[in-house]
């Protein structure tokens, strides 16, 4: 399974990780993210270790800057925790988002790849999208956000 995705998955969600957010991220109610009235929360299952971060990143409904590099919104940070984290973040508003999330188990700040370029960390996207036969479409991780206190899960898959 992991062959059939090959380096793109790493390289999208390296860049997708490393993007720089456009607002400084604050904390406000253990909310990541710019501040707003609108909060989703995200339950992050399958988590392997309490090592390191959950990143979660948000990206606004537009095919073409889904898993580009600086194309996400934000990537918010919290502290692992083992089976499940829960992860509190504000959307700018209402409305359909998708999202990519990766255990950043060595704190680093980036998606750690394998020396052949495959994913060395745990991943996974809004909706379980398949990643069986490459990266995932946007439409497969549309996620609708249509008021604040939305729920929503990602099981991590690792290598």
């Amino acid at each position: 399974m992991m062959t059939t995705i090959g380096g793109a998955l790493a390289v999208a969600m390296l860049g997708a990780a490393t993007a720089p957010a456009p607002a400084p991220a604050e904390v406000a109610d253990d909310c990541t993210g710019p501040v707003s009235d609108v909060r989703l929360f995200v339950t992050v299952s399958n988590v392997r270790s309490a090592k390191g971060l959950i990143a979660v990143t948000l990206y606004a409904d537009d095919r073409s800057k889904f898993l580009a590099h600086h194309g996400s919104l934000y990537v918010g940070r919290v502290a692992a925790v083992m089976p499940t984290t829960r992860v509190c973040i504000h959307v700018p508003a209402t409305g359909v988002y998708g999202l990519a999330v990766y255990h950043d188990e060595d704190g680093n700040r980036k998606f750690k790849r394998s020396t052949f370029g495959l994913p060395a960390e745990g991943y996974g996207f809004s909706n379980n999208a398949s990643t069986f036969l490459g990266l995932p479409s946007f439409s497969s991780v549309r996620l609708p956000v249509p008021r604040s206190g939305t729920e929503t899960g990602v099981r991590l898959k690792y290598p």
